[in-house]
């Protein structure tokens, strides 16, 4: 009751919104202006719309997926917004599931692929919870369209798109800013950056994505409001962080978010790694890789850009445990990956399923620098080989270890049985002459000191209990 006197006053001395935001009839662009056909939209998302216009409703794809197209690129996914709650919308579907607290959507399933279905929002109304900061905890208000497209972040993102008539609505010129090239939020940019700080991290992955220009007014007020991501629950943050390392342009984003002040904000441990010059080095050709791999229609992992974001606590661990605990190198790396995981996966809210592939692929670094044995070809069958592998390749890159290290294994992995055993000898006949040049090297040291070299003990032989068989039988 109180919000909604609140809002009334602002309205009437008109300090509730910028006037930008109160456009109330949209401009209707035609097919022959924009040049989208409903052949290029997802037949899941035409599907839901004709559902739900059949039964009265209006239903348009909005959002990233026309701005897109617009662009010419293929969307990863569609949305739908519509006038029909919730419930309604539910209702329409064959398969469709209700989420969200914070924000009530409607997922519409089709096998894998999901439509995400949301409800034209109010700009205000009692429903509205903000916390002390101005960002918004609860909005389950309906509106209009109007309302709807005023509440949304970005002009570009403002855009709805009538399947049944091709035709698009814009409400805050998105048409004209993308032509533009111009990144431009909705209203007034400190109080919609106070409702929600993501929006923050947003305006910089899409630019950085688009190559688009953030609009001077826009771009403004993000170092001083960067303090705002504090209070975003961790585990959106990751989602966001991942969201940006996985767009593409994961380079041009970092830079962007240093430039802005926004790195050690969205992630305490990112401005650690990153400030570092070694782990910085190591992390940035992580994300260089990703981007390649991306570029080319390649498929990454979660698990791997964590493994690389958190790999230089894990060295560093390593080298620590081998040189002042004097333990093994094997169980060194292993108790360096159990500390890390144990201490920086909960702030970064990484699945236990993640988790164990990135212990793996860490082990499976101290295992790749043994080519001698069994141990070459019991790795080459380890299902996170490649991964590793790949891992490998980027410490070389990074100075950590010789390039001819990952060739070698390269040759081995592609190379026949016999092949590879040849290899391996070689390697053991390689690893035989080097110990036996720091052994000679380490007696040549103690010559020129004065000290008498070491004389290695002969090895016992273990009693056999008497009374006792060959066979460990008594007789």
């Amino acid at each position: 009751m109180l919000d909604a006197l609140v809002e009334r006053v602002k309205n009437f001395f008109g300090t509730s919104r910028p006037a930008e935001q109160m456009v109330r009839t949209p401009v209707v662009i035609p097919k022959s202006v924009h040049g989208i056909s409903r052949d290029q939209v997802a037949w899941q998302a035409l599907r839901t719309c004709e559902a739900l216009q059949s039964r009265g409703f209006k239903a348009y794809v909005v959002g990233g997926a026309v701005r897109d197209l617009l662009l010419g690129v293929t969307p990863k996914d569609f949305d739908v917004a519509t006038d029909a709650t919730p419930q309604e919308v539910k209702r329409c579907q064959r398969r469709a599931v209700i989420i969200g607290r914070r924000f009530r959507l409607v997922h519409v399933i089709f096998g894998r692929e999901i439509i995400e279905c949301s409800t034209f929002r109010a700009l205000s109304g009692a429903g509205v919870r903000r916390d002390a900061e101005g960002r918004v905890l609860s909005d389950n208000v309906f509106g209009e369209m109007w309302e709807d497209a005023a509440r949304r972040d970005f002009t570009i993102n403002a855009l709805y798109y009538d399947p049944k008539t091709e035709e698009l609505y814009d409400y805050h010129h998105g048409f004209e800013d993308l032509s533009k090239r111009c990144l431009r939020i909705i209203g007034d940019p400190i109080e919609r950056y106070r409702e929600d700080p993501v929006r923050m991290l947003r305006a910089i992955r899409i630019s950085a994505k688009l190559g688009f220009r953030i609009d001077r007014s826009t771009e403004r007020p993000i170092p001083k409001l960067a303090r705002l991501l504090e209070n975003i629950p961790s585990a959106r943050l990751v989602d966001e962080l991942l969201k940006l390392l996985t767009c593409g342009h994961a380079v041009a984003c970092i830079g962007r978010l240093h430039e802005e002040g926004l790195q050690k904000a969205l992630s305490p441990l990112l401005h650690t790694v990153l400030s570092d010059p070694e782990g910085e080095k190591f992390f940035m050709l992580a994300l260089k890789r990703t981007d390649e791999r991306l570029s080319i229609g390649k498929k990454i992992s979660p698990f791997f850009l964590f493994a690389t974001l958190l790999w230089p606590l894990v060295l560093r661990r390593w080298r620590y445990n081998e040189s002042q605990k004097g333990m093994s190198r094997l169980a060194a790396i292993h108790e360096a990956s159990v500390e890390v995981l144990a201490t920086e996966c909960h702030q970064l809210s990484i699945q236990r399923r993640f988790q164990a592939d990135m212990h793996d692929v860490w082990m499976l670094q101290a295992k790749l620098e043994r080519r001698t044995g069994k141990a070459p070809f019991s790795t080459l069958q380890h299902p996170r080989y490649r991964a590793a592998y790949d891992f490998l390749r980027l410490r070389s890159q990074a100075g950590e270890l010789p390039e001819a290290l990952p060739d070698w294994w390269e040759s081995f992995a592609e190379s026949d049985e016999d092949a590879r055993r040849t290899m391996v000898e070689a390697a053991q006949a390689e690893a035989r002459s080097t110990a036996e040049a720091a052994r000679g090297g380490r007696g040549k040291l103690a010559a020129e000191a004065g000290e008498k070299p070491r004389r290695r003990r002969p090895r016992r032989r273990r009693r056999r209990p008497s009374g006792a068989s060959s066979g460990g039988n008594p007789s």
